[in-house]
Protein backbone atom coordinates (compact mmCIF):
# COMPACT_ATOMS: atom_id res chain seq x y z
CA UNK A 1 0.00 0.00 0.00
CA UNK A 2 1.26 3.45 -0.91
CA UNK A 3 1.08 5.41 2.32
CA UNK A 4 1.75 8.71 0.52
CA UNK A 5 -1.24 8.34 -1.79
CA UNK A 6 -3.37 7.11 1.11
CA UNK A 7 -2.52 10.17 3.16
CA UNK A 8 -3.13 12.40 0.13
CA UNK A 9 -6.58 10.90 -0.47
CA UNK A 10 -7.65 11.09 3.18
CA UNK A 11 -6.52 14.73 3.47
CA UNK A 12 -8.39 15.59 0.27
CA UNK A 13 -11.52 13.91 1.66
CA UNK A 14 -11.29 16.07 4.78
CA UNK A 15 -10.87 19.19 2.62
CA UNK A 16 -13.97 18.36 0.59
CA UNK A 17 -16.00 17.68 3.75
CA UNK A 18 -15.05 21.17 4.97
CA UNK A 19 -16.70 22.57 1.85
CA UNK A 20 -20.19 21.81 3.20
CA UNK A 21 -19.82 23.97 6.34
CA UNK A 22 -18.23 26.52 3.99
CA UNK A 23 -21.32 26.34 1.81
CA UNK A 24 -23.46 26.81 4.92
CA UNK A 25 -21.67 30.09 5.67
CA UNK A 26 -21.81 31.16 2.01
CA UNK A 27 -25.55 30.50 1.78
CA UNK A 28 -26.22 31.68 5.35
CA UNK A 29 -24.78 35.10 4.69
CA UNK A 30 -26.89 35.55 1.57
CA UNK A 31 -30.30 35.13 3.24
CA UNK A 32 -32.11 37.48 5.61
CA UNK A 33 -31.07 37.53 9.27
CA UNK A 34 -34.17 35.71 10.48
CA UNK A 35 -33.55 32.74 8.14
CA UNK A 36 -29.82 32.15 8.64
CA UNK A 37 -30.20 29.19 11.02
CA UNK A 38 -32.70 27.51 8.72
CA UNK A 39 -30.45 28.00 5.71
CA UNK A 40 -27.34 26.65 7.38
CA UNK A 41 -29.25 23.70 8.81
CA UNK A 42 -30.16 22.54 5.31
CA UNK A 43 -26.44 22.00 4.66
CA UNK A 44 -25.75 20.41 8.04
CA UNK A 45 -28.82 18.20 7.65
CA UNK A 46 -27.38 16.97 4.35
CA UNK A 47 -24.08 16.15 6.08
CA UNK A 48 -25.78 13.93 8.61
CA UNK A 49 -28.26 12.30 6.27
CA UNK A 50 -26.10 11.61 3.23
CA UNK A 51 -23.16 10.49 5.36
CA UNK A 52 -25.34 7.69 6.77
CA UNK A 53 -27.01 6.80 3.46
CA UNK A 54 -23.64 6.60 1.71
CA UNK A 55 -22.38 4.00 4.15
CA UNK A 56 -25.64 2.02 4.14
CA UNK A 57 -26.20 1.78 0.39
CA UNK A 58 -25.08 4.90 -1.50
CA UNK A 59 -21.63 3.61 -2.33
CA UNK A 60 -23.11 0.27 -3.39
CA UNK A 61 -25.30 2.07 -5.95
CA UNK A 62 -22.66 4.53 -7.18
CA UNK A 63 -19.93 1.91 -7.58
CA UNK A 64 -21.56 -1.39 -8.56
CA UNK A 65 -18.61 -2.61 -10.60
CA UNK A 66 -19.17 -3.40 -14.26
CA UNK A 67 -22.87 -4.14 -13.77
CA UNK A 68 -24.20 -0.58 -13.50
CA UNK A 69 -22.81 1.11 -16.57
CA UNK A 70 -25.97 2.07 -18.46
CA UNK A 71 -29.05 1.39 -16.39
CA UNK A 72 -30.23 4.19 -14.07
CA UNK A 73 -29.10 2.34 -10.99
CA UNK A 74 -28.07 -1.03 -9.70
CA UNK A 75 -26.66 -2.26 -6.42
CA UNK A 76 -23.51 -4.15 -5.57
CA UNK A 77 -25.03 -6.15 -2.73
CA UNK A 78 -21.62 -7.15 -1.41
CA UNK A 79 -20.82 -3.47 -0.77
CA UNK A 80 -23.93 -2.73 1.29
CA UNK A 81 -22.80 -1.39 4.64
CA UNK A 82 -19.19 -1.44 3.34
CA UNK A 83 -18.43 -4.66 5.21
CA UNK A 84 -16.68 -6.13 2.16
CA UNK A 85 -14.32 -3.16 1.83
CA UNK A 86 -12.49 -3.33 5.14
CA UNK A 87 -9.63 -5.51 3.88
CA UNK A 88 -6.91 -3.96 1.72
CA UNK A 89 -6.16 -5.97 -1.46
CA UNK A 90 -2.55 -6.84 -2.20
CA UNK A 91 -0.85 -4.17 -4.25
CA UNK A 92 -3.56 -1.56 -3.70
CA UNK A 93 -2.44 2.07 -3.87
CA UNK A 94 -4.77 2.96 -1.01
CA UNK A 95 -7.38 1.22 1.15
CA UNK A 96 -10.82 0.93 -0.49
CA UNK A 97 -12.37 2.78 2.45
CA UNK A 98 -10.20 5.84 1.67
CA UNK A 99 -11.92 6.06 -1.72
CA UNK A 100 -15.30 5.49 -0.06
CA UNK A 101 -14.64 8.42 2.28
CA UNK A 102 -13.53 10.68 -0.55
CA UNK A 103 -16.60 9.98 -2.65
CA UNK A 104 -18.90 10.36 0.38
CA UNK A 105 -17.92 14.01 0.65
CA UNK A 106 -18.90 14.56 -3.00
CA UNK A 107 -22.35 13.14 -2.33
CA UNK A 108 -22.81 15.39 0.71
CA UNK A 109 -21.83 18.65 -0.97
CA UNK A 110 -23.91 17.91 -4.09
CA UNK A 111 -27.10 17.48 -2.10
CA UNK A 112 -26.35 20.55 0.03
CA UNK A 113 -25.88 22.70 -3.08
CA UNK A 114 -29.50 22.17 -4.12
CA UNK A 115 -30.80 23.84 -0.94
CA UNK A 116 -29.77 27.32 -2.06
CA UNK A 117 -32.68 27.49 -4.47
CA UNK A 118 -35.31 27.15 -1.72
CA UNK A 119 -33.92 29.52 0.90
CA UNK A 120 -36.30 31.41 3.22
CA UNK A 121 -39.32 29.18 2.54
CA UNK A 122 -38.59 25.43 2.95
CA UNK A 123 -39.57 23.08 5.76
CA UNK A 124 -36.58 21.26 7.23
CA UNK A 125 -38.33 17.88 7.48
CA UNK A 126 -39.55 18.05 3.89
CA UNK A 127 -36.04 18.97 2.74
CA UNK A 128 -34.68 15.87 4.48
CA UNK A 129 -37.26 13.70 2.74
CA UNK A 130 -36.36 15.23 -0.62
CA UNK A 131 -32.64 14.80 0.04
CA UNK A 132 -33.12 11.12 0.88
CA UNK A 133 -35.10 10.30 -2.26
CA UNK A 134 -33.13 12.53 -4.64
CA UNK A 135 -29.78 11.19 -3.48
CA UNK A 136 -31.03 7.63 -3.87
CA UNK A 137 -32.57 7.86 -7.33
CA UNK A 138 -30.54 10.72 -8.84
CA UNK A 139 -27.15 11.46 -7.29
CA UNK A 140 -26.02 7.90 -6.56
CA UNK A 141 -26.89 6.65 -10.08
CA UNK A 142 -25.39 9.71 -11.80
CA UNK A 143 -22.21 9.30 -9.78
CA UNK A 144 -22.07 5.78 -11.20
CA UNK A 145 -22.44 7.11 -14.74
CA UNK A 146 -19.49 9.45 -14.25
CA UNK A 147 -17.16 8.11 -11.54
CA UNK A 148 -17.66 4.32 -11.58
CA UNK A 149 -14.52 2.74 -12.97
CA UNK A 150 -12.52 -0.46 -12.70
CA UNK A 151 -9.16 -1.90 -13.63
CA UNK A 152 -8.22 -5.19 -15.22
CA UNK A 153 -5.74 -7.53 -13.54
CA UNK A 154 -2.90 -5.97 -15.55
CA UNK A 155 -3.77 -2.50 -14.26
CA UNK A 156 -5.33 -1.25 -17.49
CA UNK A 157 -8.65 0.55 -17.59
CA UNK A 158 -11.38 -2.07 -17.91
CA UNK A 159 -14.76 -0.41 -17.49
CA UNK A 160 -16.50 2.72 -16.32
CA UNK A 161 -19.80 4.54 -16.32
CA UNK A 162 -21.53 5.21 -19.63
CA UNK A 163 -20.67 8.92 -19.64
CA UNK A 164 -16.94 8.19 -19.63
CA UNK A 165 -16.27 4.61 -20.73
CA UNK A 166 -19.52 3.96 -22.61
CA UNK A 167 -19.21 6.91 -24.97
CA UNK A 168 -15.58 6.09 -25.56
CA UNK A 169 -16.77 2.75 -26.93
CA UNK A 170 -19.44 4.41 -29.08
CA UNK A 171 -17.68 7.56 -30.34
CA UNK A 172 -14.01 6.75 -29.90
CA UNK A 173 -13.68 9.37 -27.17
CA UNK A 174 -15.36 9.54 -23.78
CA UNK A 175 -16.80 12.57 -22.07
CA UNK A 176 -14.34 14.34 -19.77
CA UNK A 177 -15.56 15.14 -16.27
CA UNK A 178 -12.56 14.95 -14.00
CA UNK A 179 -14.13 16.10 -10.73
CA UNK A 180 -17.88 16.45 -11.24
CA UNK A 181 -19.07 19.16 -13.60
CA UNK A 182 -21.95 16.90 -14.61
CA UNK A 183 -22.40 14.69 -11.54
CA UNK A 184 -22.14 17.55 -9.04
CA UNK A 185 -22.86 20.97 -10.54
CA UNK A 186 -25.18 20.34 -13.48
CA UNK A 187 -26.92 17.70 -11.39
CA UNK A 188 -27.46 20.02 -8.41
CA UNK A 189 -28.28 23.03 -10.59
CA UNK A 190 -30.98 21.18 -12.51
CA UNK A 191 -32.54 19.90 -9.27
CA UNK A 192 -32.41 23.41 -7.83
CA UNK A 193 -34.31 24.77 -10.82
CA UNK A 194 -36.96 22.07 -10.41
CA UNK A 195 -37.44 22.83 -6.70
CA UNK A 196 -37.60 26.57 -7.33
CA UNK A 197 -40.47 25.93 -9.72
CA UNK A 198 -42.23 23.56 -7.32
CA UNK A 199 -42.05 25.86 -4.29
CA UNK A 200 -42.79 29.03 -6.21
CA UNK A 201 -41.64 32.57 -5.52
CA UNK A 202 -40.97 34.08 -2.12
CA UNK A 203 -43.45 36.64 -0.83
CA UNK A 204 -42.70 39.96 -2.53
CA UNK A 205 -40.14 38.44 -4.91
CA UNK A 206 -38.63 41.05 -7.19
CA UNK A 207 -35.20 42.42 -7.97
CA UNK A 208 -33.66 44.38 -5.11
CA UNK A 209 -36.06 43.25 -2.37
CA UNK A 210 -33.81 40.60 -0.78
CA UNK A 211 -30.24 41.57 0.07
CA UNK A 212 -27.54 39.51 1.82
CA UNK A 213 -27.70 40.11 5.55
CA UNK A 214 -24.05 39.25 6.27
CA UNK A 215 -21.47 39.69 3.46
CA UNK A 216 -18.58 38.69 5.79
CA UNK A 217 -20.26 35.28 6.16
CA UNK A 218 -20.41 35.06 2.36
CA UNK A 219 -16.69 35.84 2.04
CA UNK A 220 -15.81 33.35 4.78
CA UNK A 221 -17.89 30.68 3.08
CA UNK A 222 -16.30 31.37 -0.31
CA UNK A 223 -12.84 31.16 1.24
CA UNK A 224 -13.61 27.80 2.85
CA UNK A 225 -15.10 26.54 -0.41
CA UNK A 226 -12.01 27.58 -2.39
CA UNK A 227 -9.73 25.96 0.20
CA UNK A 228 -11.69 22.72 0.13
CA UNK A 229 -11.92 22.75 -3.66
CA UNK A 230 -8.22 21.87 -3.94
CA UNK A 231 -9.13 18.54 -2.40
CA UNK A 232 -12.14 18.31 -4.69
CA UNK A 233 -10.17 18.80 -7.91
CA UNK A 234 -6.62 17.65 -7.21
CA UNK A 235 -7.88 14.78 -5.06
CA UNK A 236 -9.89 13.39 -7.98
CA UNK A 237 -6.62 12.17 -9.46
CA UNK A 238 -6.44 9.77 -6.46
CA UNK A 239 -2.67 10.18 -6.47
CA UNK A 240 -0.16 12.89 -5.61
CA UNK A 241 1.32 13.30 -9.10
CA UNK A 242 1.68 15.71 -11.98
CA UNK A 243 -1.98 15.56 -12.96
CA UNK A 244 -2.99 16.49 -9.43
CA UNK A 245 -0.54 19.41 -9.59
CA UNK A 246 -2.07 20.61 -12.88
CA UNK A 247 -5.54 20.42 -11.35
CA UNK A 248 -4.27 22.35 -8.33
CA UNK A 249 -2.81 25.18 -10.43
CA UNK A 250 -5.97 25.42 -12.54
CA UNK A 251 -8.00 25.60 -9.32
CA UNK A 252 -6.06 28.76 -8.53
CA UNK A 253 -6.12 30.29 -12.00
CA UNK A 254 -9.73 29.85 -13.10
CA UNK A 255 -11.53 31.16 -9.99
CA UNK A 256 -9.06 34.04 -9.70
CA UNK A 257 -9.88 35.09 -13.26
CA UNK A 258 -13.59 34.58 -12.68
CA UNK A 259 -13.51 36.77 -9.57
CA UNK A 260 -12.01 39.61 -11.60
CA UNK A 261 -14.43 39.14 -14.49
CA UNK A 262 -17.47 39.20 -12.19
CA UNK A 263 -16.28 42.44 -10.58
CA UNK A 264 -15.77 44.07 -14.00
CA UNK A 265 -19.29 43.07 -15.06
CA UNK A 266 -20.69 44.47 -11.78
CA UNK A 267 -18.79 47.73 -12.23
CA UNK A 268 -20.08 48.15 -15.78
CA UNK A 269 -23.65 47.06 -15.00
CA UNK A 270 -24.25 48.49 -11.52
CA UNK A 271 -21.48 51.00 -11.00
CA UNK A 272 -19.87 49.27 -8.01
CA UNK A 273 -17.92 46.02 -7.48
CA UNK A 274 -19.22 44.20 -4.39
CA UNK A 275 -17.80 41.72 -1.90
CA UNK A 276 -20.67 39.32 -2.61
CA UNK A 277 -19.81 39.62 -6.30
CA UNK A 278 -16.18 38.74 -5.60
CA UNK A 279 -17.23 35.67 -3.62
CA UNK A 280 -19.77 34.62 -6.25
CA UNK A 281 -17.27 35.09 -9.05
CA UNK A 282 -14.72 32.87 -7.34
CA UNK A 283 -17.33 30.15 -6.85
CA UNK A 284 -18.42 30.43 -10.50
CA UNK A 285 -14.83 29.90 -11.61
CA UNK A 286 -14.46 26.93 -9.27
CA UNK A 287 -17.61 25.39 -10.70
CA UNK A 288 -16.49 25.84 -14.29
CA UNK A 289 -13.00 24.43 -13.77
CA UNK A 290 -14.24 21.34 -11.90
CA UNK A 291 -14.75 19.08 -14.94
CA UNK A 292 -11.82 20.58 -16.81
CA UNK A 293 -9.08 21.00 -14.20
CA UNK A 294 -6.88 18.12 -15.40
CA UNK A 295 -7.48 18.61 -19.13
CA UNK A 296 -6.55 22.25 -19.75
CA UNK A 297 -3.33 24.15 -19.96
CA UNK A 298 -3.35 26.92 -17.31
CA UNK A 299 -3.69 29.66 -19.93
CA UNK A 300 -6.95 28.07 -21.12
CA UNK A 301 -8.07 27.75 -17.50
CA UNK A 302 -7.71 31.52 -17.13
CA UNK A 303 -9.84 32.05 -20.24
CA UNK A 304 -12.46 29.67 -18.86
CA UNK A 305 -12.46 31.60 -15.59
CA UNK A 306 -12.96 34.91 -17.37
CA UNK A 307 -15.86 33.47 -19.34
CA UNK A 308 -17.42 31.87 -16.26
CA UNK A 309 -17.21 35.04 -14.18
CA UNK A 310 -18.78 37.19 -16.89
CA UNK A 311 -21.41 34.70 -18.07
CA UNK A 312 -22.55 33.69 -14.57
CA UNK A 313 -22.71 37.33 -13.45
CA UNK A 314 -25.21 37.88 -16.24
CA UNK A 315 -26.95 34.52 -15.84
CA UNK A 316 -28.12 35.25 -12.29
CA UNK A 317 -30.43 37.87 -13.79
CA UNK A 318 -32.35 35.18 -15.68
CA UNK A 319 -34.56 34.42 -12.70
CA UNK A 320 -36.03 37.91 -12.85
CA UNK A 321 -36.56 37.75 -16.60
CA UNK A 322 -37.99 34.22 -16.62
CA UNK A 323 -39.88 34.45 -13.34
CA UNK A 324 -38.47 31.63 -11.21
CA UNK A 325 -37.19 32.29 -7.70
CA UNK A 326 -33.81 30.61 -7.38
CA UNK A 327 -33.08 32.26 -4.04
CA UNK A 328 -29.28 32.03 -3.96
CA UNK A 329 -28.47 31.64 -7.66
CA UNK A 330 -27.74 27.93 -7.76
CA UNK A 331 -28.98 27.87 -11.36
CA UNK A 332 -27.02 30.93 -12.46
CA UNK A 333 -23.77 29.75 -10.91
CA UNK A 334 -23.80 25.96 -10.68
CA UNK A 335 -26.00 24.94 -13.61
CA UNK A 336 -24.70 27.59 -16.01
CA UNK A 337 -21.12 27.32 -14.74
CA UNK A 338 -21.21 23.53 -14.89
CA UNK A 339 -22.54 23.59 -18.46
CA UNK A 340 -19.93 26.13 -19.47
CA UNK A 341 -17.02 24.16 -18.03
CA UNK A 342 -18.25 20.86 -19.45
CA UNK A 343 -18.85 22.19 -22.97
CA UNK A 344 -15.64 24.27 -22.94
CA UNK A 345 -13.70 20.99 -22.96
CA UNK A 346 -15.10 20.28 -26.41
CA UNK A 347 -13.03 23.21 -27.67
CA UNK A 348 -9.91 23.25 -25.49
CA UNK A 349 -9.37 19.82 -23.88
CA UNK A 350 -5.74 18.79 -24.29
CA UNK A 351 -5.36 16.77 -27.49
CA UNK A 352 -9.07 16.23 -28.22
CA UNK A 353 -10.62 19.70 -28.13
CA UNK A 354 -11.73 21.24 -31.41
CA UNK A 355 -9.14 24.05 -31.23
CA UNK A 356 -6.22 22.03 -29.84
CA UNK A 357 -5.76 19.12 -32.20
CA UNK A 358 -9.11 17.35 -32.05
CA UNK A 359 -12.42 17.52 -33.86
CA UNK A 360 -16.08 18.09 -33.00
CA UNK A 361 -16.48 14.62 -31.45
CA UNK A 362 -15.33 15.77 -28.01
CA UNK A 363 -17.85 18.61 -28.06
CA UNK A 364 -20.60 16.17 -29.06
CA UNK A 365 -19.94 13.76 -26.20
CA UNK A 366 -19.60 16.63 -23.73
CA UNK A 367 -23.02 17.92 -24.79
CA UNK A 368 -24.61 14.47 -24.55
CA UNK A 369 -23.23 14.02 -21.04
CA UNK A 370 -24.24 17.48 -19.84
CA UNK A 371 -27.80 17.49 -21.12
CA UNK A 372 -28.48 13.86 -20.19
CA UNK A 373 -27.68 14.62 -16.55
CA UNK A 374 -29.57 17.92 -16.69
CA UNK A 375 -32.78 16.34 -18.00
CA UNK A 376 -32.60 13.28 -15.74
CA UNK A 377 -32.02 15.34 -12.61
CA UNK A 378 -34.58 18.04 -13.43
CA UNK A 379 -37.41 15.63 -14.21
CA UNK A 380 -36.93 13.43 -11.16
CA UNK A 381 -36.32 16.37 -8.80
CA UNK A 382 -39.53 18.01 -10.02
CA UNK A 383 -41.52 14.81 -9.51
CA UNK A 384 -40.07 14.23 -6.03
CA UNK A 385 -40.54 17.85 -4.95
CA UNK A 386 -44.09 18.01 -6.35
CA UNK A 387 -45.06 14.80 -4.53
CA UNK A 388 -43.71 16.16 -1.23
CA UNK A 389 -45.47 19.50 -1.69
CA UNK A 390 -48.81 17.81 -2.38
CA UNK A 391 -48.55 15.39 0.56
CA UNK A 392 -46.69 16.63 3.62
CA UNK A 393 -46.04 20.11 2.23
CA UNK A 394 -42.65 21.55 1.30
CA UNK A 395 -43.16 25.27 1.84
CA UNK A 396 -43.79 27.10 5.12
CA UNK A 397 -46.78 29.40 5.59
CA UNK A 398 -46.50 32.88 4.10
CA UNK A 399 -46.74 34.53 7.50
CA UNK A 400 -43.87 32.39 8.81
CA UNK A 401 -41.80 33.26 5.77
CA UNK A 402 -42.36 36.98 6.29
CA UNK A 403 -41.53 36.78 10.00
CA UNK A 404 -38.44 34.64 9.38
CA UNK A 405 -38.46 30.89 9.75
CA UNK A 406 -35.63 30.32 12.23
CA UNK A 407 -37.81 30.48 15.34
CA UNK A 408 -40.74 28.68 13.68
CA UNK A 409 -38.75 25.73 12.32
CA UNK A 410 -35.82 25.47 14.74
CA UNK A 411 -36.77 27.51 17.81
CA UNK A 412 -33.54 29.52 17.55
CA UNK A 413 -32.37 32.94 16.45
CA UNK A 414 -29.18 33.63 14.55
CA UNK A 415 -28.51 36.82 16.49
CA UNK A 416 -29.54 37.32 20.13
CA UNK A 417 -28.47 40.88 20.91
CA UNK A 418 -29.63 41.05 24.51
CA UNK A 419 -30.49 38.74 27.37
CA UNK A 420 -34.20 38.21 27.88
CA UNK A 421 -36.08 36.81 30.83
CA UNK A 422 -38.53 33.99 30.24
Amino acid sequence: MDQGNTAFLLICAALVLLMTPGLAFFYGGLVKAKSVISMMMLSFGAMGLIGVLWVLYGFAIAFPGSEGLIFPWSIDSSALGLSSLVDVPDGAAYPPLAFVAFQATFAIITVALVSGAIADRAKFGSWMIFATVWATVVYFPVASWVFNFGLADDGSFAYGGWITYGMQEWFGVGAIDFAGGTAVHINAGAAALALALVLGKRVGFQKGVSVPHNPPFVLLGAGLLWFGWFGFNAGSELAADGTAALAFVNTIAAPAAALLAWLVVEKIKDGKPTSVGAASGAVAGLVAITPACASLQPIWAILLGLLAGAVCALAIELKFKLGFDDSLDVVGIHLVGGLLGTLYLGFFANGTGLFVGGDATQLLVQAIAAFSVLIYSFVLAYVIGFAIEKTVGFRVKNEDEIAGIDTVVHGEEGYVLSDRQA
